[in-house]
Parts: structure tokens; sequence; C-alpha cells
């Protein structure tokens, strides 16, 4: 089984430079996207159930700007759109799905990179959402926490940890809640199988970023620790040119 998250920059953009045919390929039986920016999803939905997929989607309230969604195989038992905070949810933050077996959450962390205000909506959103992922520990099954987090944990996570120490995404405060994160019962797919640098999932526009592979390892699939034998490999998939981001996956042993 796999679980692909993707910060798609867009969803009509990241079809039109060929989301359908890389699906067919990669095929996914859970899809999260994050960063949809579209509000008349029904306009791409059928391209989705086309390809077999029960289709979830959380626009933001304001056109063009962020949003998440949760594409299926399997139909979800119970959907959560948001966390009840209206801030984040009128954001399209978030999109909690549960299946026989596990919970997906599809998840977009804001960024701070615009000033102190919006930096400040950040810090408060990763203490909330803190709470809001623990509270769904109650239940016995794995809990994915798939998206774009926004923050890269370590050093090993961005080309320059030097010059970008104090660069909202990478400052002490915002890499302490990832490890108090992780510390509190949950692991870094990616990190579990791939210990190794220089692997990245999002690159600037600018500067020829991205050939140089001068990236930021921003986007996350969490796992429960509990539940970490059943990850049987995860993979950053950094040849998929559709976005200033490119897809994670995990493949399980459900």
């Amino acid at each position: 089984m796999k679980i692909t998250t993707f910060n798609v920059n867009g969803i009509r953009s990241a079809l039109n430079k060929g989301l359908e045919e890389w699906l067919k390929s990669h095929n996914p039986d859970v899809l999260c996207l994050q960063e949809i920016k579209l509000s008349e999803t029904e306009l791409v939905e059928p391209i989705f159930q086309s390809l077999g997929y029960h289709c979830l989607w959380y626009p933001a309230q304001k056109k063009g700007y962020s949003g998440v969604g949760l594409l299926s195989k399997e139909k979800p038992l119970e959907v959560k759109y948001g966390v009840g905070i209206h801030q984040y949810d009128s954001e399209g933050r978030t999109i909690t799905a549960t299946f026989e077996k596990f919970h997906v959450m599809s998840a977009y962390f804001p960024s701070g990179t615009t000033g102190d205000i919006r930096q400040e909506i950040k810090m408060a959103f990763l203490d909330d959402m803190y709470d809001y992922i623990h509270s769904l520990e109650k239940s016995d099954k794995p809990i994915f926490v798939c998206g774009d987090v926004n923050i890269c944990h370590t050093e090993i996570d961005i080309h320059n940890p030097k010059s970008n120490a104090n660069t909202s995404g990478f400052l002490p405060s915002e890499r302490a809640w990832v490890g108090k994160f992780l510390d509190s019962g949950f692991i870094d797919c990616f990190r579990l199988k791939n210990p190794d640098p220089h692997h990245y999932t999002w690159w600037s526009y600018r500067a020829g970023a991205r050939p140089k592979n001068l990236g930021w390892r921003i986007d996350y699939i969490f796992v429960n620790e509990s539940h970490k034998n059943i990850v049987s490999d995860s993979t950053i998939h950094a040849d998929v040119v559709m976005s200033d981001h490119c897809p994670v996956s995990v493949e399980l042993s459900l």
C-alpha cells in the first residue's frame, strides 16, 4: 500500500504539467494534496474520479490561496475538515480521514516568511496542531500526518543551514517543535529509511536552485512510532517537476 503527499502549488497548474499521467503510473492508494488554490474543485474532481479516487476537498475561503485535498481508493469511514479553530480552518489547512486500518491527515502548515504576524500565527498553529494530532491517539490505528510542514528539522534537511539560521522555516523554535513532536511518539518516515543528507522537497524558483539541488526538506509523512514497523520504504520523488515542491511517498505493509 502507498500513501503520497504533494504540495502542488495550484492543482490546475500541476494537472497541466502532467499530474494525471504521473498518478496513473505512481498509483498511490491515498494522495494528500496541499496548496490546491482552487475553490471550484468540481472543475477537476472528474479527472481524479476517473482514476478511481474518492475526493475530499477543503479549499480556503480566500480564492486562489492555500487549501488541501485528500484522495483515496478506499472510501473513508469518517472525515474531519479542519481542527475547529476558525483562523486556520478558514484557510483550508487540514483534512483528516479515518479508514478501516488507519487515519490519514493532509495538512498545510502556515508559512511565516511574509512577516511577524504570519510567524505568530504559524507558531500558534504548531501548538494547536500538536494537541489536535495527539487527540487522535485515542485510537489504536496508525495515524499518518502528511503534508507541507514549512520547517526543516535538522541541518541535513537544508542546503545552507548557516545562512538560514534566522530564516522562517529553520528557526530554532520551529525546529524544536519538530523535535518535540517526534519525541512525543511520532517518527519521520523518510528519515526512518534514509539517513543521508541532500534530500530536499522544495526549491526556490530563483537562481537555478533546483538543478543545483539547493533545497529544503519541508514536506513530511509522520506516523506514530508504535506503528513504524509497517513502513517498508519512503521516497522523495525529486524528479517529478510540476511544482516548486516534489511528492513524498511511503510504502506500507499493513
